[in-house]
């Protein structure tokens, strides 16, 4: 069968499509800061371009906005500080007591199902009181060591962090050539296309990242007054940085859950802990699996619930973490091109035979 100019053409893109992704792939943990960067970078540069049209420079417009980004992600993370300052003292106190009443209540239940288990309440004591009460220069031992042992990752994790602010400074300071230099490889024949085609992903991500803040500013507040109707001290941290981590999903997730259990366990020292976040945590991630993120989300950047979750399972097997952070994004401009090849497969002679 002899191929037509176009349909050389289209496989040679193809082709071209393929090559670039495998390369893609191989330099995948090199590219990584340079992709996070890239995706903040594209998120920011709006607010970056309306200071710059109020009369102020650019660079500095593009300092104030990542400055207040980074101060804005360090309070996320420093969320965590009064969790772990009332945490530690009370892990002393609480996990002692917590084994006694494992040994008294639920293991003597357990025995009746041919579960024989017995804690050592003061093995587990000795070893509470010999990691927690560390002093400094022990615990600062601890982590050079531990640093040697995972030298590599902990040098990625200090390069990582970084790398992504100065290359989204540098990004944000020349966005708009950055885009320019991109659009000055496309075809001139092809450009009216490609332009319109990229205007319809940037309204679909638009959707996506007001969708997706919305859905954390829901749970952050739908976490913290739950915990609070339980009366735990830390509802509202934890709540919120919960809320704010559901940004990547599962894992954020995850975390919160963890946090709201043991400080739950140590403050209750009860089942009322497991209760809470039973109720909480369950509830929450129903509301959000069945509810907020198809509708909030997914309808929003047309993609269905079934597919959302295939999204984020698929992209995080690829690229794992940063693969998860961008699954919905870099399905909603996958989405676009579906349509195109859809409209363009219907209105053609091969569709109507």
């Amino acid at each position: 069968m002899t191929l037509t100019s176009a349909q050389k053409q289209g496989l040679a893109w193809l082709g071209i499509a393929a090559g670039m992704s495998f390369v893609l792939w191989l330099l995948a943990p090199v590219l990584t800061p340079f992709v996070v960067a890239a995706v903040f970078a594209y998120a920011l540069a709006p607010l970056v371009n309306k200071l710059q049209a109020r009369k102020l420079p650019r660079i500095l417009a593009v300092v104030v906005v990542e400055v207040v980004f980074l101060a804005a992600l360090l309070s996320v993370a420093l969320l965590i500080v009064p969790i772990i300052a009332k945490e530690l003292p009370l892990l002393k106190e609480q996990i002692p007591l917590l084994a006694e009443k494992l040994n008294t209540s639920v293991l003597p239940w357990l025995g009746q199902w041919g579960i024989h288990l017995k804690l050592d309440v003061t093995s587990i004591k000795a070893f509470v009181l010999k990691f927690l009460s560390t002093n400094a220069e022990e615990g600062i031992a601890a982590l050079l060591a531990s640093a040697k042992i995972g030298g590599s990752v902990a040098l990625a994790l200090i390069g990582n962090a970084v790398l992504i602010p100065v290359a989204l400074f540098y990004l944000l300071l020349d966005w708009d050539g950055v885009v320019q230099r991109a659009y000055s490889f496309v075809p001139r024949r092809m450009l009216s296309n490609v332009h319109g085609f990229l205007n319809e992903c940037d309204e679909v991500l638009g959707q996506y990242l007001r969708g997706q803040l919305l859905v954390m500013g829901i749970l952050a507040v739908f976490y913290s007054v739950g915990m609070m109707l339980f009366g735990l001290d830390l509802a509202l941290p934890i709540g919120v940085f919960t809320g704010l981590a559901m940004f990547v999903p599962y894992l954020g997730f995850g975390l919160g859950l963890l946090l709201a259990l043991l400080a739950g366990l140590l403050e209750f020292a009860s089942i009322k802990a497991v209760v809470m976040v039973a109720v909480v945590y369950g509830s929450g991630q129903l509301i959000e699996s069945l509810y907020l993120t198809p509708r909030l989300v997914g309808e929003r950047i047309g993609l269905h619930p079934l597919a959302v979750i295939f999204a984020l399972m698929a992209f995080g097997q690829v690229f794992g973490f940063v693969g998860i952070l961008i699954a919905l994004p870099a399905s909603a401009v996958l989405l676009v091109g579906l349509r195109r090849v859809k409209a363009a497969y219907l209105g053609s002679g091969l569709y109507r035979g």
